[in-house]
């Protein structure tokens, strides 16, 4: 490839004919034209004609301390040199050994085994599989059902998807998934006119206490992705569900699986958002982040407990899942590094810091008539925006482009989750360029 000579319109069109795009309809790229990138720095990712563009997402939510990270590119060098990949069946490496035994300290009291997996779907289909396996081998066969919150997403996967609450995957491919239960959201903003956060919050409890009264005899796990719903427009709860469902979940006999695969690494002000309501799941799911954004992988940590049931003589009582790339020593190295930065940097503090002055700066857009339900938890933003414009989402992520701000809403949804390393001066320029989008739109 001709790096020297290659311009936007060149990737644009040898990516169309070659290239199918996830989560696209493919046609809507002849008047929404890809965005092709050649480089990243920090915050910032920039196309073939040098225009920039602020990374408002973290790239699908994975990117915490900026792209190109001098530590972590200098740890995956190292790691190169020494091995690059080997089998996890049968064989163990010093990175997948070191990663394990720092997230067991770092951790939610008890979670003591790492499962690895590619992928946040992945951690959710080990998770889903090990719960029921796990009643299987303990003598309760019927335990094979799920539940989930209404409007959850826990992967696109066939698995995954029984649990995933989303209308336009449910009709696409309904016919091939076991349909589970969902129970209310405990998002905020369905609470009624002066209810607080808290106590709509245990009202929606209510509503699970009535189904695993009436189901638990069948019920594995109840999935949940805590505090902050992602795909369901950044709904955010209180602590206090998931304190009221890790008791439920206990009196009823039901595995607790956290999904913490986009909340965690530090997105809601905690290395676990778990730890806000001081409570220790049966499964932690973790992908997107734990390698700063750098290499896929997925890790479900759980119990010693669960653990022990399938420690046996027979294969068959054994956990039996398998990915080639299972613990893959460049992806736990880049996990590695990454957790270096959070002890070295004081990373949670500094957030905390940041996500204080943000809220200050965006004072004008969070008071903009358009803007409503603005909500913020640690390093996410979100809000809805009152428009006439039924594409909404395109239009505005059209203009975000024009503005440098790399957006993409969920419907009237806006939202931020910029990478850590976001400094004053760029929040400045995410506040007041959001803001003249909103305008124009408005």
């Amino acid at each position: 490839m001709q790096k020297h000579t290659l311009t936007n319109a060149d990737l644009i069109s040898r990516s169309l004919s070659a290239v199918w795009h996830p989560c696209s309809q493919m046609k809507q790229y002849e008047t929404f034209p890809l965005v092709p990138i050649a480089r990243g720095r920090g915050v910032w990712l920039y196309d073939f004609d040098g225009k920039r563009y602020l990374d408002t997402v973290s790239s699908w939510w994975v990117n915490l301390f900026g792209h190109s990270n001098p530590r972590i590119n200098a740890a995956l060098r190292d790691q190169l040199e020494q091995l690059e990949h080997v089998m996890l069946a049968g064989f163990t490496h010093q990175p997948v050994v070191e990663l394990s035994e720092r997230l067991r300290v770092l951790a939610p009291p008890g979670l003591g085994h790492c499962f690895y997996g590619s992928d946040g779907a992945s951690a959710t289909e080990i998770a889903l599989k090990m719960s029921a396996h796990y009643w299987r081998n303990s003598g309760h066969p019927d335990k094979t059902q799920f539940i989930s919150l209404q409007n959850s997403y826990h992967g696109e996967t066939l698995g995954a998807l029984s649990v995933t609450d989303v209308a336009l995957f449910r009709d696409a491919y309904g016919a091939l998934i076991r349909q589970q239960a969902t129970v209310a959201s405990p998002d905020s903003r369905n609470a009624a006119t002066g209810e607080s956060a808290a106590a709509f919050a245990l009202r929606c409890a209510d509503a699970l206490e009535s189904h695993l009264q009436r189901h638990h005899a069948q019920l594995a796990a109840f999935i949940i992705e805590p505090l902050v719903q992602g795909a369901a427009g950044m709904a955010m709860y209180h602590p206090a569900y998931l304190r009221r469902a890790r008791e439920l979940c206990d009196e009823y006999g039901v595995h607790l699986i956290a999904d913490e695969i986009a909340v965690g690494m530090g997105r809601t002000g905690t290395l676990f958002a778990c730890e806000q309501a001081a409570i220790s799941p049966d499964f932690l799911l973790l992908s997107k982040g734990i390698t700063g954004g750098y290499l896929p992988l997925s890790v479900v940590m759980t119990t010693d407990k669960i653990y022990q049931s399938f420690y046996a003589d027979e294969t068959a009582r054994g956990f039996l899942h398998s990915h080639s790339y299972t613990g893959n020593p460049l992806a736990c190295r880049a996990a590695l590094a990454t957790l270096d930065i959070f002890a070295q940097d004081d990373v949670l503090n500094s957030n905390r810091a940041k996500a204080a002055l943000f809220n200050h700066i965006a004072q004008p857009l969070r008071e903009h008539p358009a803007v409503y339900n603005w909500r913020n938890t640690g390093m996410i933003w979100a809000f809805e925006v009152h428009s006439k414009h039924a594409d909404f989402a395109q239009r505005c992520f059209a203009l975000g482009l024009q503005h440098e701000l790399l957006l993409r809403p969920m419907g009237n949804t806006v939202y931020f989750m910029p990478p850590y390393v976001i400094n004053e001066d760029e929040m400045r320029l995410l506040a007041t360029r959001t803001l003249s989008i909103i305008a124009a739109l408005t």
